[in-house]
């Protein structure tokens, strides 16, 4: 495990990014997606003054090896520790292109990743957070994959978004289970594709017959849009959730381990929602910057804070880049 101190004086902070996503041409001097972006993450680091910097996948596009290059190197410029996992998009050249990333990428001062158990995927590891020599948090850096082909009803295949392997998610719940025992107070999962449950979650939690894509955040911030039970939640579904399409037990196996309450994904861009369902928040990070597709409303970084007894709070850290349009 990678081990990162908290003072005993205040909280640790996390600052997760997610999809950043610019390509090889967009990183160039003054395009307008590369001035939102990196104003974006100044603003926030600026504003939150995080311990820790993570990002949910999507880099940047699988094979743009400037874009990856320049985004370590800005990255790297805070000098803050920070980290990430894969999204499909890094992951869509294979395991050898994220090898050729990952050698890059620890030749920066400040990058903090561990190579994982090659069968579980591309960098399965742990973060652990300690207050002088106590564990607190365990941080599940976990990789998500891309597609995976599957038979419908009818025979015919397809290719859908990837799940967790069934090799990951017993060493998820074997290792929580010893952290557990071993005095940790909770762990966090940090990866990109959301579990299936997020389906779940969004059904339970939002009113029916409302149209989500018209929910706003400060309309999230209330309770006209929550059903009873679910007032605590915040946060915008202005598209579909793309998980894998039939459900593989990945929240079960978490749920039995009784261990991670958060789970934090990014993959949906104008999906922000944080619910709490079955006692384990649901978290879609705020999108970070303007790659790919996005919408300037909904511009950012989310904020994991850490306390002596694990994650105390988690909220949505606005940037608006306007002025950038």
């Amino acid at each position: 495990m990678i081990k990162l101190d908290k003072s005993i004086d205040r909280d640790l902070i996390v600052l997760n990014l997610t999809d950043t996503q610019l390509g090889n041409s967009e990183w160039e001097q003054g395009h307008q997606k590369r001035a939102i972006l990196e104003y974006t993450v100044r603003e926030l680091v600026e504003r939150v003054k995080p311990d820790l910097i993570t990002i949910t996948g999507d880099l940047a596009w699988a094979g743009h090896t400037v874009a990856y290059e320049s985004l370590a190197d800005f990255m790297d410029s805070f000098g803050i520790p920070w980290s990430c996992v894969w999204g499909n998009h890094d992951n869509q050249d294979g395991a050898d292109f994220i090898s050729g990333v990952v050698a890059s990428y620890s030749t920066r001062k400040n990058f903090i990743y561990e190579e994982g158990d090659p069968k579980f995927g591309n960098g399965n590891f742990i973060i652990s957070v300690e207050e002088n020599g106590r564990p607190i948090t365990a941080i599940f850096m976990i990789d998500s994959h891309d597609r995976e082909e599957i038979e419908l009803e009818n025979g015919e295949k397809k290719l859908a978004w990837a799940k967790l392997l069934p090799e990951q998610l017993e060493w998820i719940e074997s290792t929580s289970l010893e952290l557990k025992a071993s005095g940790y107070h909770d762990g966090m999962i940090l990866l990109h594709i959301p579990f299936y449950v997020y389906r779940k979650a969004s059904e339970a939690a939002y009113r029916s017959g409302i149209d989500l894509r018209r929910v706003s955040v400060s309309d999230s911030m209330g309770s006209s849009v929550w059903n009873e039970g679910y007032e605590n939640s915040i946060g915008v579904q202005h598209e579909g959730i793309g998980s894998h399409p039939v459900c593989d037990g990945a929240f079960r196996s978490v749920k039995r381990a009784d261990f991670v309450k958060t789970i934090i994904a990014g993959h949906e861009h104008v999906n922000n929602f944080i619910i709490n369902f079955a006692d384990v928040r649901l978290v879609y990070s705020l999108k970070t910057g303007a790659g790919c597709y996005w919408e300037p409303e909904l511009n950012g970084g989310t904020v994991v804070k850490i306390g002596k007894n694990g994650v105390r709070d988690i909220y949505h850290e606005y940037v608006d880049p306007s002025h950038l349009l």
